[in-house]
């Protein structure tokens, strides 16, 4: 494994928190969320307990994929404000103890954007992969002068930024090796994108679709090159700054310089399976090639944390403390928490579990009050992906009090980038602010405990007892944390583990130790510290 210098010592006590910037609060009342709604929303953030933010992209682009079809990395789109309210977002962060973190589109452009605009005219430019005539399958015709046509990377308007093929075809002759011109250019533009935002306080960048960057590269390795040597940069220039992933697959990621990945629905061969096995029902966006799955967080019982489980544990072993694995509740790419049949009774077992277990806890904007995913929303900014799959449901205003458009924005419901949740029953900020029982309550609690406690975060052991129903395992040799995900009632004995009589409730509901034995409600969770 690749020597690195160490990850800066504030991501092991992470807490993340993933703002949509167009959703999350809009201060000038166009509809659009923007820098200073969100630099006016902070206090709810560090109440909460949440030290790092992660931004969705917030460049210049036609957006046509919502922002990740960059024409500018170095503007800050005008929806949300200037690079002065960005800096005064990320100035007045760090005063409440808050890192932000922007969004990085490493392998695609906007076709908007000078460099492909000026490749599309110049048949000697290689920033792009060209093929030099007709129009091979997947490749889109040229837009300008130039013949031929060009690889996208997502959508056609998207054209793949050019960082060479491991391997060559004759049946592609145009295919660049990785140390060609073009494919060194674009490394060079990479890190200067990087340093430019990192000078100006950013704390790192999440990077997009992180694993696509060398074309038909076996196993990623030429990928994870261009990374490594992106790293091994960062660790002398910016050695407090952070990269995470999108790639899905720590086992790849991680070795390759990044500080962390997140289990995502997609990723290596059982990674993307560990997350749609713990969570997901795919209410809405389910990819069709993905077989159904029997999530473990679900009322009926038949999943279990075993697939999640196993993928946790081998990556672990991948990683051996050089990175972490991140455990989102849900992102603007695939279904909140709580979705299709999973009911609000359900959320804080999902919560308890999440924030006790050693992976660094992503909170996607919403979840923590229980925002659904609001179904049968039109098209917006490239949101529909399949007949099942729209992305607009997880993408809907932040629910603040009971105010017009639920105290999102002042425009009128129809200039609202997306439409508020119409249920009349929607959990807001506001009302669970005053409610100490309330979800919102729970999560600021568990924050509150895995700060407090070191054993409960990243750097804790753990030790499975039961991975079934109640799930049971102890962090750090001191907590035992018991949840149980379905509708029916368990228990289990703790043979082999000594007596539990010394347990002392931190936060529990429905979960009581007797003895050897822990027995487990419906929709249960239980928190103790151990007086052995």
């Amino acid at each position: 494994m690749t020597s690195f210098r160490p990850a800066p010592g504030w991501l092991a006590d992470a807490v993340f928190y993933q703002i949509y910037p167009q959703s999350f609060a809009d201060s000038d009342g166009d509809g659009v969320g923007d820098f200073a709604g969100i630099t006016e929303r902070l206090g709810h953030l560090a109440w909460l307990g949440v030290n790092t933010v992660w931004l969705n992209p917030c460049f210049v682009s036609p957006f046509r994929d919502a922002g990740y079809d960059v024409a500018d990395y170095l503007a800050v789109a005008p929806r949300y404000g200037s690079a002065d309210g960005l800096a005064k977002l990320v100035d007045e962060a760090r005063r409440q103890g808050i890192r932000v973190l922007l969004d990085l589109v490493a392998g695609h452009t906007s076709d908007a954007h000078p460099w492909f605009t000026a490749s599309a005219d110049d048949p000697d430019d290689d920033r792009y992969i060209w093929a030099p005539e007709g129009c091979p399958d997947g490749y889109v015709p040229s837009p300008g002068a130039r013949p031929g046509a060009y690889l996208p990377n997502f959508f056609a308007s998207q054209p793949a930024l050019n960082f060479g093929h491991a391997r060559q075809d004759p049946a592609e002759p145009w295919r660049l090796p990785v140390d060609a011109e073009g494919p060194r250019a674009n490394r060079a533009a990479l890190r200067s994108v990087i340093d430019h935002w990192l000078r100006l306080g950013l704390a790192g960048f999440r990077v997009d679709m992180a694993a696509s960057l060398v074309k038909d590269d076996p196993g990623r390795r030429e990928t994870a090159t261009i990374w490594t040597e992106l790293r091994h940069w960062m660790d002398r220039a910016h050695p407090e700054a952070v990269l995470l992933s999108e790639w899905g697959d720590p086992e790849v990621s991680v070795p390759a310089g990044f500080h962390a990945d997140f289990f995502l629905q997609f990723g290596g061969a059982t990674d993307g399976l560990a997350l749609r096995s713990l969570w997901s029902n795919g209410e809405g966006t389910v990819n069709e090639d993905w077989d159904p799955l029997d999530c473990f967080f679900d009322a009926s019982g038949r999943g279990s944390p075993r697939p999640f489980l196993d993928a946790w544990q081998r990556a672990c072993a991948a990683l051996d403390g050089t990175g972490f694995i991140s455990l989102p509740t849900a992102n603007h790419d695939f279904s909140r928490l709580n979705c299709g049949p999973r009911t609000a009774e359900q959320l804080p077992v999902a919560f308890a579990f999440q924030l006790t277990w050693p992976t660094l806890p992503a909170i996607y904007y919403g979840d923590e009050i229980g925002m659904r995913y609001v179904p049968g929303l039109p098209d917006k900014e490239g949101s529909v992906l399949g007949p099942r799959y729209n992305r607009a449901g997880s993408r809907t205003p932040m629910q603040w009090d009971d105010s017009a458009n639920a105290g999102f924005s002042t425009a009128s419901a129809d200039r609202l980038y997306l439409p508020v949740d119409p249920d009349p029953a929607r959990p807001t900020v506001a009302a669970q602010r005053a409610d100490d029982t309330s979800l919102l309550h729970l999560v600021r609690r568990l924050v509150a405990l895995r700060t407090s406690r070191p054993e409960l975060g990243s750097a804790g052991s753990v030790e499975v007892l039961h991975a079934g129903h109640p799930f049971v395992y102890v962090r750090g040799g001191r907590y035992l944390v018991v949840v149980n995900p379905r509708r029916d009632g368990a228990s289990h004995r703790l043979d082999g583990y000594g007596a539990a009589t010394g347990a002392r409730p931190l936060e529990v509901s429905g979960v009581r130790v007797d003895g050897d034995t822990v027995t487990a409600e419906g929709f249960s969770y239980g928190i103790f510290a151990l007086g052995r």
